[in-house]
């Protein structure tokens, strides 16, 4: 046993002689049966409380070379005395141990002053103590909620305050007894049932909103974005028949090509006309795009002004039908006048038409500016068409040849088949 040696001295009004204390480390290897660290509760066991020792059965590989303090998680304590019991609280000894803090024990013999250090580190056992006169009492059941109401409502009763006691009685006049409802439930389900029947199912209410959308017609089922709006369905064959690009082939440059549309005053159309007549593009394309640039400055002329004389470069069937299709002739009226439906509906129609010519992915903030119009209004107007507006990838970009300073730009892109916005529930 190695030895360490200090002084220690009491100090006192007369000096007393120094006393030596002997600190070493036991050799003793320890046993089974301990020792033990005891945290007690509020209530302390006498010193001579005998206790026993219980151990949970564990595989010999799971103990093996393993510290004592870690085998001795699996130890049970147990006492008594003659009117408590105490037992290793499992939980509580676990989160001490996990808690880091260990002890060392170490004995004192006073009659050598020697202090015998064991080498072993220890976690504490917390123990629970039991009043062996109450185990055989049984435990009150918690009350009821009625019970409790009960209770609550006779103390408010009794000691509440004037606001207190009206609020008891109000809740009493709007209490509903249910037990007195159970002769007529069939009968107000029944009268339920036979409302419900009128009512539309969920598949029938989607049909019936789609049908009733301010959009051009459209076919839900097409697997190409091109399908998704029908040509044919914004611009009647005859009125596409009607247009004529010859007049932009005779022209000399971009101004006489500009005074060939009825709406020359937008910086989406000066784009697009720029970017038809570059070239880059097959004959039929450019015609066919060409013709849609046409029809939606006819329809941006038309939206503006309404008269036969800004629409007259293009033919007179196209005029009619504009103001056949976009507006509404009031009862006891002969003049036509356009409303916030018809005036919805045309701004889809020239957004379709818009998606076709920019290959499915239109600036939504150039058109804006045109219109005047906030760019989350016409994005708004864009999603009714079933688009998302987002920013390009340049993979997608490369694929419609626009430059990398157009990154940063939201477009309307338009995919198949088309998924429509769904309505947005009230929040209680």
């Amino acid at each position: 046993m190695s030895a360490i040696k200090s002084s220690h001295k009491k100090r006192k009004r007369d000096e007393s002689p120094t006393r030596e204390v002997t600190i070493g480390v036991s050799d003793a290897k320890p046993g089974k049966g301990g020792p033990y660290l005891v945290s007690y509760p509020a209530v302390t066991a006498p010193a001579d409380t005998a206790f026993n020792r219980y151990a949970k059965k564990k595989s010999k590989s799971a103990t093996q070379n393993r510290p004592s303090s870690e085998v001795d998680d699996g130890i049970l304590l147990a006492g008594e005395t003659e009117t408590v019991e105490f037992m290793t609280n499992e939980e509580e000894t676990g989160r001490a141990s996990e808690g880091g803090c260990q002890y060392l024990v170490a004995l004192h013999n006073r009659r050598t002053g020697e202090l015998s250090i064991l080498p072993d580190l220890k976690n504490p056992h917390l123990l629970t103590h039991t009043v062996k006169a109450l185990k055989s009492i049984q435990p009150v059941a918690a009350p009821s909620k009625t019970q409790f109401r009960e209770a609550k409502t006779a103390l408010g009763e009794t000691f509440g305050t004037k606001k207190a006691k009206a609020a008891i009685r109000a809740a009493e006049r709007n209490h509903v007894d249910i037990g007195a409802m159970t002769g007529v439930m069939d009968y107000v389900m029944e009268s339920i049932q036979k409302g419900a029947e009128g009512l539309m199912t969920a598949d029938e209410a989607k049909t019936f909103a789609d049908e009733n959308r301010l959009i051009p017609p459209f076919d839900a089922s097409a697997t190409e974005p091109d399908d998704v709006y029908p040509l044919h369905g914004i611009i009647p064959e005859a009125e596409w028949k009607a247009l004529s690009v010859s007049a932009f082939d005779a022209a000399s440059n971009e101004k006489e090509r500009l005074a060939l549309l009825p709406h020359r005053y937008s910086e989406y159309i000066k784009q697009e006309l720029a970017r038809i007549t570059s070239g880059g593009m097959s004959p039929k394309q450019k015609r066919k795009n060409l013709k849609l640039l046409q029809y939606i400055s006819g329809m941006l002329a038309f939206r503006q002004e309404r008269v036969y004389e800004k629409l007259q470069p293009l033919p007179t069937i196209i005029a009619d039908s504009l103001l056949a299709r976009f507006t509404e002739v009031p009862r006891g009226s002969t003049s036509h006048t356009s409303t916030s439906s018809t005036k919805t509906n045309l701004l889809a129609h020239i957004f379709a038409l818009c998606l076709k010519l920019d290959q499915f992915a239109t600036d939504t903030a150039v058109l804006a500016k045109d219109l005047s119009m906030k760019t989350t209004d016409v994005n708004q107007l864009f999603k009714s068409l079933g688009c998302k507006v987002v920013k390009l990838g340049d993979r997608e970009r490369v694929k419609l040849g626009l430059p990398d300073s157009t990154a940063e730009t939201k477009r309307a892109i338009l995919t198949a088949p088309v998924e429509f916005p769904k309505p947005r529930l009230k929040r209680k």
